[in-house]
């Protein structure tokens, strides 16, 4: 005898909506998340502390020599000078900034919790940019009052283009190295490529070229395109009363976007 056993119909299921969550990762709250991940790490006070330090010793240095080099000398450029040496920090912070965190691993914690890529490059870009330029300025002050018993002649404010111009500048200089550091950073994804990259363009390209300004008019155009490199714009900008510094300008948004765009497409199109 066979027994029929029946199969019962299979229940449909009930569509289950899931609830939105309230939380969203704004901007704002993504600027705040870099700002602690920024400013948590030993590194970068290391930094900071270091550039500032160096800035404000050569500044003093500069600032007790400056009877000897005749009256034409202006005063802000003992603020200035420094500039020179302190942008390889600023350039070497840039760089390990983001690539500590392919180092660690966090990388990956970031972009799972902002897939937008983008927004996590504008983000930490923003904050070292704020975090340097606040940073500078205030080493600049520190320098202004640690260097005015020095200064045979002390800085003409009167006139903004022999001081509140070429400091202005220096800002702007010292948060361009940072970033241009970050560039490569997001590019190379490994510490010590990408400080060598940035000390690459930042300090031995500038010596090369300079090495080509005894070779000949053959070799001019070399000298005249190292007057676009960061370093040598830069200097231009931050010199007291100089003339033509839209090409100089122009060039320093170059070295800051360009790297940054490259290092955009490298983290859309590699797995973290």
């Amino acid at each position: 005898m066979t027994t029929v056993t029946q199969t019962p119909a299979p229940v449909p299921a009930v569509p289950t909506r899931v609830a939105d969550s309230p939380y969203r990762l704004s901007f704002g709250h993504l600027l705040r998340s870099e700002w602690i991940k920024i400013t948590s790490v030993r590194s970068t006070w290391w930094s900071l502390g270091v550039a500032a330090a160096l800035s404000v010793a050569i500044s003093m240095m500069i600032a007790g020599a400056s009877s000897s080099f005749g009256p034409g000398f202006p005063a802000v450029s003992a603020i200035l000078m420094p500039t020179q040496f302190t942008m390889l920090v600023a350039g070497i912070l840039g760089a390990i900034v983001i690539t500590g965190e392919y180092s660690t691993g966090m990388i990956r914690s970031s972009l799972t919790a902002e897939p937008r890529r983008g927004a996590v490059l504008a983000a930490k870009a923003t904050v070292v940019a704020v975090l340097m330029a606040v940073v500078t300025a205030v080493t600049y002050a520190i320098s202004i009052a640690a260097t005015a018993p020095l200064l045979t002649e002390g800085i003409d404010w009167s006139e903004p283009s022999l001081a509140i111009v070429p400091l202005a500048y220096g800002v702007l200089s010292m948060v361009v190295f940072t970033l241009i550091g970050l560039g490569f950073g997001f590019i190379v994804r490994n510490g010590a490529g990408a400080i060598a990259a940035t000390v690459g363009v930042l300090f031995v390209l500038p010596i090369v070229v300079q090495m080509f300004a005894m070779a000949g008019e053959g070799w001019r155009w070399i000298v005249d395109l190292g007057q676009y490199l960061p370093m040598n714009a830069a200097s231009t900008l931050t010199s007291p009363g100089g003339d033509d510094i839209v090409p100089a300008l122009l060039a320093l948004i170059g070295w800051t976007v360009v790297p940054l765009v490259i290092g955009w497409g490298v983290l859309r199109t590699r797995d973290a």
